[in-house]
């Protein structure tokens, strides 16, 4: 029968001896096919997340988040070297108005790509704030709960 009342110093001092010791949960390793590239964002990705927030069935989700946002970086650095090009004897960018706009747009489709995944893994800023503009407060195993 449980005592009624605040327990007693004995009490919790019993509590505290026969409380279970914490299991260390690991961090979602990287698949092997990422590239070096993408580890990095796997790496940066995971570690701002709980241990236990990423698992098995959204590794493929993650991996294919890390693809996206490389070759998303990899599509703004062409943009970048292509509005950097000027040609010597017209002063113009050698650009042409249709390889900018089909550059924008694959930019366009990564950017969808990213943030689609992102909400689906709920690691992008709206998937964790609530209206107001408050973090959400994550309901996750507490230690002492048992």
């Amino acid at each position: 029968m449980k005592q009624r009342g605040r327990p007693s110093a004995q009490a919790l001092d019993i509590l505290s001896s026969t409380a279970k010791v914490l299991d260390r949960v690991e961090r979602q390793k990287p698949p092997h096919d990422l590239t070096d590239e993408e580890v990095e964002v796997w790496a940066a990705v995971v570690s701002t997340e709980p241990s236990e927030w990423f698992n098995a069935s959204t590794v493929p989700l993650l991996a294919q988040y890390c693809r996206h946002v490389v070759q998303a970086k990899r599509v703004a650095e062409l943009i970048e070297r292509a509005t950097g090009d000027i040609d010597p004897e017209t002063k113009c960018a050698t650009l042409t108005v249709g390889d900018y706009d089909r550059l924008l747009r694959m930019q366009e489709r990564e950017s969808r790509a990213i943030a689609t995944l992102a909400v689906k893994m709920r690691i992008a800023q709206q998937s964790t704030t609530n209206h107001r503009g408050n973090k959400k407060t994550i309901a996750g195993h507490r230690p002492w709960e048992g």
